[in-house]
């Protein structure tokens, strides 16, 4: 089915709302949602919502909590998210970031303790649209085994790229499997298999079986080898830098939460020189959009260009949305 995104807007607010959220931050949460639903992104948007009020429910999430600053050091500060709903503490450890990138050219905020942010490039759409180059990451649970192991010991931790452009900001966000748990999870709903081989099954064999990969929670790293490594060192990056909890201690809890998370950013306007910047930019762009497509019909694409594209479709012709997922969440505001 397809819905409007103010219907999308304000059902979710209600739902955020009877949930014990202020009005502002219904209004936020269902905003961050929706947006993420409008652009495609149902995986993070509104397929997430049923489990984030499940974690509440839980006390996994706490309403009333919010991150605030534990240490500074120079342009480098430490965030504590009490557990407080992701989404909400990563903007603002976001905002931070670019606040400090304003003042002293690049800045990082580490934070620790918090829930799961949805869709992490939200953050890097954020600080494009402020002007700043951003990197952004997180660890999570356990999903990915180390390559060469049959056991999942690291988190498919996603990782965000952000570059602003006025003709349409660069955002690269990817996890470190192939597909995320949540795109796996889509294909599920779909009764789909992946287009491509994107974890194992119960034999540990390769499979594009959405339900035999969530069944094992064993996603196949990008790359093998080389995102397993990245992987790793994402976890290890995001337990230093904000001192909190690593892929090993999240995974002895029975859900994902109290995770850790970097926010990069980086003041472009330093440099001066604008219009270099979008030439600069443009032939890049232009260099790999004028290559043969494989097949009749194929187009290449920058990181961040097909989620414009969605996002205008979308607003004129309406956000698909699972007819499942959709009774499920009035069946939790109307319970």
């Amino acid at each position: 089915m397809n819905i409007s995104l103010e219907q999308l807007q304000e059902t979710l607010y209600k739902l955020f709302l009877k949930n014990k959220f202020t009005s502002e931050k219904s209004r936020f949460l269902a905003k961050i949602h929706a947006e993420t639903t409008l652009d495609g992104v149902n995986s993070h948007g509104i397929n997430r919502v049923p489990r984030f009020i499940d974690y509440i429910k839980k006390g996994f999430v706490k309403v009333d909590e919010e991150a605030e600053q534990i240490s500074s050091f120079g342009m480098l500060e430490q965030w504590d998210g009490k557990l407080g709903p992701g989404i909400i503490n990563a903007s603002k450890s976001m905002n931070r970031a670019i606040a400090l990138a304003k003042v002293s050219g690049i800045a990082c905020v580490a934070l620790r303790n918090n829930n799961h942010w949805m869709r992490g490039g939200t953050y890097g759409w954020q600080a494009a649209e402020a002007g700043c180059i951003a990197i952004c990451f997180t660890n999570t649970q356990p999903n990915m085994p180390p390559w060469g192991g049959k056991e999942s010991r690291l988190g498919n931790n996603p990782f965000i790229v952000a570059i602003p452009r006025k003709e349409g900001h660069i955002v690269l966000d990817m996890a470190m499997s192939q597909f995320s748990f949540g795109k796996i999870h889509t294909y599920k709903l779909q009764n789909k298999k992946l287009p491509f081989p994107g974890g194992w099954d119960a034999q540990d064999k390769l499979t594009s079986d959405p339900e035999k990969i969530s069944e094992n929670m064993r996603g196949l790293p990008i790359g093998y080898w080389k995102g397993s490594a990245f992987s790793m060192v994402i976890d290890m990056l995001a337990t230093l830098l904000s001192a909190g909890d690593s892929t090993s201690k999240i995974g002895e809890r029975s859900d994902e939460y109290g995770i850790s998370q970097v926010f990069i950013c980086m003041d472009p306007n330093r440099f001066g020189n604008a219009d270099i910047h979008e030439k600069m930019l443009q032939e890049i762009i232009d260099y790999s959009h004028d290559v043969e497509p494989m097949k009749p019909g194929d187009k290449t694409y920058y990181p961040g260009e097909r989620t414009l594209q969605t996002r205008k479709y979308n607003l004129i012709h309406g956000i698909p949305v699972d007819d499942h997922v959709w009774k499920e969440v009035l069946g939790l505001l109307s319970e």
